[in-house]
């Protein structure tokens, strides 16, 4: 049966690393249907989700680079069930994801919800736009409100994702995350802290002491 991430990411090398490990018949028996090519609305809502993902390309010369790239949740946008793309904001204008991806646009993103230990992964080839090849596209990638110079547009076609175990993700969380969790406890806190300067109050106009 289809498993399309295994179809990219087999090669020679890697089963020859399955077969010493006995772990080539685990995946040469597989039965299951993973084509994942298309965006799942659970998929979509995950990837809205997100505030960063990590992204890896290749160089010329063969040497790999990761970049996490950031910004508000939902920078990611989902256009269609096999379609990415994100705004481009200048950073140290080093440029080696964008020279990469200009000369070999097959690159690999994964996406991290380090609070539920969960991990995307999928294989995109990407498509560099400049901000006038498509201006619907750069309106729609954009993010308002968002004070930094936009450079280029990011078009990323999916070839298929997958998702990776949880067993050594740690969970970690943001602030906002934090601030979420705690607020019925400083909820609670006001409250008790209201309640006993009534309780002062009356204790004092009735001359007694707190």
């Amino acid at each position: 049966m289809a498993y399309r991430f295994l179809d990219i990411a087999l090669t020679p090398a890697v089963r020859t690393v399955q077969e010493q490990m006995n772990a080539d018949r685990i995946w040469s028996d597989f039965k299951g249907h993973r084509a994942f090519d298309r965006f799942s609305d659970n998929v979509a809502a995950y990837i809205a989700e997100r505030d960063g993902f990590y992204i890896a390309t290749v160089s010329e010369t063969g040497w790999p680079y990761v970049q996490y790239r950031g910004g508000p949740c939902g920078f990611l946008k989902v256009l269609d069930e096999r379609t990415l793309a994100f705004a481009d904001y200048r950073g140290n204008r080093q440029y080696i994801s964008t020279g990469n991806a200009s000369a070999d646009g097959r690159a690999c993103l994964l996406l991290m919800d380090y609070a539920q230990r969960a991990r995307l992964k999928m294989y995109v080839r990407v498509e560099v736009l400049a901000l006038d090849d498509d201006p619907v596209l750069t309106q729609r990638a954009s993010v308002p409100g968002y004070k930094v110079k936009l450079e280029r547009i990011f078009r990323l076609h999916l070839q298929a994702y997958d998702w990776n175990c949880s067993q050594h993700i740690t969970a970690r969380f943001t602030e906002q995350q934090i601030n979420e969790a705690v607020r019925p406890l400083h909820e609670r806190l006001n409250a008790l802290e209201s309640e006993n300067a009534a309780l002062r109050t009356r204790l004092t106009n009735r001359g007694e002491t707190p």
